[in-house]
């Protein structure tokens, strides 16, 4: 493999409509595309931390430890030790304590060295639906109308409004699609005794798993010992970067880990959190960080190598006002006008 430069600019995408980043809401992405020139060839990975500002002025919490800022002069100083030959990207990817980082250059190298497949057979999707407060009975019935009659699970959000409205939009999708599997993301919303009021009126015969249910993460083994009701965790693997599943995590009530490959760091990092969750027969979700159609297009590639049989939560993706990569012939082109340079390095 031979490098010959790097690029690095920086994108900013509005969208048409708030995305939840737990009770959160961003109406702007941010991120970073990496681009280097190898064997005569061109490559790109999206870097993007998931902080910032909501669309009320205030920092997002909870998910990344770093920011746009702290991840463009880490590369700085990383790519330049690349171009020098004193680092190479994997070895880099390993020194980084900034997950996002190490996420992007591990990625890039296993682009370079054709370590990814190229195709993938389609993931059913798992569609998002996150309540509205307010929401007339009449208009919601109409919005779940629309999804198509081939999905076999979606994912709702909770803890977003009150405990009522979310349990009478859960319990009208399984009235229109009672065949239809039930994720459920309370990212952390719920103290613990509002946690065990809203299991215990779940169909849970319908729940696969409800994502990081209590404000304390030590709490959702309680909540499953009092409920019945498996959870998955998702926030706290971003927030412990050496987490590892227990031994007993199944029999405790852990039925998936919800992974942000931005959040978690290295491919191998990611690949070997993966190996420990399935020899105790959890499930492994990848997921978004919100990222643009280019980190999307990625999770699908990675996750069609690492948890084929478990649908990757991408459906973030629909309200960017813009592609970052569009089609082009028989390969993808990313849209330039879209960023801003922020550097260069060269051989």
């Amino acid at each position: 493999m031979t490098l010959e430069s790097f690029s690095l600019a920086r994108y900013r995408i509005p969208l048409d409509s708030a995305l939840p980043v737990g009770k959160q809401r961003i109406e702007l992405r941010q991120g970073l595309i990496l681009q280097a020139r190898a064997n005569e060839q061109d490559y790109y990975v999206e870097i993007a931390p998931l902080s910032g500002l909501d669309r009320d002025g205030s920092d997002i919490n909870g998910f990344s430890l770093e920011t746009l800022d702290q991840a463009a002069a880490e590369l700085q100083n990383l790519l330049q030790a690349i171009i020098e030959g004193t680092l190479d990207l994997d070895s880099a990817a390993e020194l980084t304590k900034l997950a996002s980082v190490a996420w992007g250059l591990s990625l890039l190298s296993a682009k370079i060295n054709n370590q990814l497949p190229v195709h993938h057979t389609p993931f059913e999707p798992v569609p998002l639906i996150v309540p509205r407060e307010g929401e007339p009975e009449v208009m919601l019935r109409q919005r779940l109308s629309t999804i198509p009659t081939n999905i076999h699970r979606v994912k709702i959000k909770v803890a977003q409004t009150n405990m009522a409205e979310e349990l009478k939009l859960i319990h009208l999708v399984q009235e229109l699609r009672p065949e239809v599997k039930l994720r459920l993301d309370a990212n952390q919303g719920f103290e613990f005794e509002e946690a065990e009021a809203f299991c215990a009126c779940l169909p849970k015969n319908a729940i696969e798993y409800i994502e990081e249910p209590c404000r304390q993460w030590q709490k959702n083994r309680a909540l499953f010992a009092s409920t019945g009701v498996p959870f998955a965790l998702d926030e706290t693997l971003g927030r412990h970067p050496d987490f590892e599943p227990a031994e007993d995590a199944y029999d405790s009530g852990l039925r998936a880990l919800v992974i942000k490959p931005m959040l978690c760091g290295s491919l191998p990092k990611l690949q070997k959190l993966i190996d420990q969750a399935h020899n105790l027969g959890l499930r492994c979700v990848l997921s978004s960080s919100i990222e643009s159609t280019l980190g999307i297009a990625d999770i699908l590639r990675i996750a069609a190598a690492l948890t084929p049989d478990d649908t990757p939560g991408v459906d973030t993706v629909n309200p960017f006002t813009k592609a970052l990569i569009e089609p082009y012939g028989d390969k993808t082109c990313l849209a330039f006008d879209s960023l801003t340079p922020v550097f260069s390095v060269r051989k």
